[in-house]
């Protein structure tokens, strides 16, 4: 299989001209190196809706981003995530969680753990308290009991970077496959050994490069890159004016986009063409409507 890169965009709302930038970005990366480039839709979530999904896809067409293959939806493939949670638990390598958000913040950690790491809570309950606790009513999550407590990744723009591994989520209480386990799983079935994608996702590779790893998978090749930021210095959001493609329109989009990273083009293939992933800028963008 050839090696891939992707875009992954979550339909919960319209892709904002941040999000365009590192679609582009992640092709570029991909097209530059002579991979595949896959798009693939993260709708697992009951927040998503189909709608949107098309609005996204025909937003990506039209500045010009291509792709291999059909667009997959995260919702075809749930067989694939269960067989995976299966081996994991059959290699004793998950435990159930009856924690709320509320309890792991709530909880006492070790020593310069980060906030919001899980503390190990229910990490090693008797049969009895797990029993009570669903006698309780209270559906448990599934975690992945981790083997160690950081990991390291190589990052194109940011070097090796470790950040913490901990028994993240597996299985939400609801049912639904965690995006920590979807991704991993539906990058390695796809080929995928390079991610493009913004930097606030930097710390969330090492939990899924350590559960690549356990899968028999190579960790991809990562690029995180900066994200873009509103006048305010916040994440990009609707207030911040006009921010969809059907708002800016294509030939806006693509110059604002392109000057924003230091070219001259106005197409994605004439990016293509100046594109030196050593010259993109480190700082976020921030956008301002013209």
């Amino acid at each position: 299989m050839t090696p891939a890169g992707r875009f992954a965009p979550s339909p919960s709302a319209d892709l904002h001209v941040g999000n365009l930038r590192t679609a582009i970005l992640a092709w570029l990366f991909a097209r530059s190196t002579g991979r595949r480039f896959l798009l693939r839709v993260e709708d697992l979530d009951d927040r998503t809706s189909a709608d949107i999904a098309q609005r996204q896809i025909a937003d990506l067409a039209a500045i010009g981003v291509t792709w291999d293959g059909d667009v997959e939806f995260q919702t075809a493939h749930e067989d694939r995530y269960d067989t995976v949670v299966e081996d994991l638990v059959a290699r004793g390598l998950t435990f159930e969680c009856f924690c709320s958000r509320r309890d792991i913040l709530a909880a006492p950690r070790a020593p310069h753990a980060p906030q919001g790491a899980y503390p190990g809570t229910c990490r090693n309950l008797t049969a009895a308290e797990r029993a009570e606790r669903v006698a309780a009513g209270r559906p448990p999550a599934l975690r992945l009991r981790s083997e160690l407590t950081t990991f390291t990744v190589t990052d194109l723009l940011h070097g090796p970077y470790t950040g913490v591994v901990d028994d993240f989520v597996l299985r939400r209480g609801d049912g639904v496959t965690a995006y920590n386990l979807a991704v991993v799983v539906d990058d390695a079935a796809g080929g995928v050994d390079q991610v493009v994608r913004g930097d606030d996702l930097l710390s969330s590779s090492p939990r899924q490069a350590y559960l690549a790893s356990l899968l028999g998978h190579e960790p991809p090749t990562y690029a995180h890159v900066p994200l873009v930021l509103g006048a305010e210095g916040k994440r990009l959001a609707k207030r911040d004016g006009a921010v969809s493609l059907a708002e800016i329109g294509v030939p806006t989009a693509l110059a604002q986009i392109s000057e924003s990273l230091g070219w001259h083009a106005r197409t994605v293939e004439g990016m293509l063409a100046e594109f030196d992933p050593a010259r993109l800028p480190r700082e976020p963008w921030v956008y301002r409507p013209t």
